[in-house]
């Protein structure tokens, strides 16, 4: 009686496991473009205010990552690059504008998963504005030496999230830094002129208004999905 009991609990155990292997098969693809349409709109974002419109991606021999960023007349005008810091309870993972000066542009969390009411104020857009307040702190400021006031800088850390608020500040920080580093070992890379020959067929290139007309395709094909796993 045993032995019958626990192979159907192995057969059930072995269905449900296939169950939840198809369903990943199913769902991953779906969630791996959710995350890299997430980060083009990030990179957008965060090279606006110096007209960053296409972004070319850029890696180095070690695998560190990031993307120039042009605009409208093909202008080199900056870096886009991402920043991991390790918060209270998760790695918060950051998009970071650089212009050609060092200077902060603008950053994005595109995750998190900080203690609620504390940890999450980093993303939270207060009554009446637009943009999350804590974030938006970082705009001007030199990416190379950026710090909260606690550690002799100028970002205001948020009540109750002091670690969440040094996780992003100091990672946005290394992420500069290790930019830097990485341009002053290939300098071709750092040069603002337009020598490469910009192409929206180029590969690993985001062009402006293609990639816009493909962005709001697919979003709008992802919600109408997440809608039917809803019901």
């Amino acid at each position: 009686m045993i032995g019958r009991l626990a192979f159907i609990l192995m057969f059930l155990t072995a269905i449900a496991a296939g169950g939840l292997s198809l369903l990943n098969n199913e769902t991953a693809p779906r969630i791996a473009e959710i995350k890299r349409l997430e980060q083009e709109r990030a990179r957008k974002h965060v090279l606006e205010p110096v007209g960053g419109i296409y972004f070319k991606r850029v890696e180095f021999a070690d695998g560190f990552t990031c993307w120039r960023a042009y605009d409208a007349d093909s202008a080199f005008v900056g870096y886009a690059v991402i920043a991991r810091g390790k918060g209270y309870s998760s790695t918060i993972e950051t998009v970071t504008g650089i212009d050609t000066t060092d200077e902060i542009t603008g950053i994005k969390v595109t995750f998190q998963q900080e203690t609620p009411g504390l940890g999450t104020k980093i993303t939270e857009v207060r009554h009446g504005e637009h943009e999350p307040w804590f974030q938006r702190q970082f705009e001007g400021h030199h990416g190379l030496t950026v710090a909260l006031k606690q550690d002799r800088g100028e970002i205001d850390a948020i009540t109750g999230a002091t670690i969440s608020s040094r996780a992003v500040t100091e990672s946005v920080r290394d992420a500069a830094r290790a930019l830097k580093e990485h341009l002053e070992t290939a300098p071709e890379l750092a040069a603002a002129g337009d020598e490469e020959g910009l192409s929206a067929g180029e590969e690993d290139f985001d062009a402006p208004v293609e990639e816009s007309e493909r962005y709001h395709d697919e979003e709008a094909e992802l919600e109408e999905y997440a809608d039917e796993e809803a019901e």
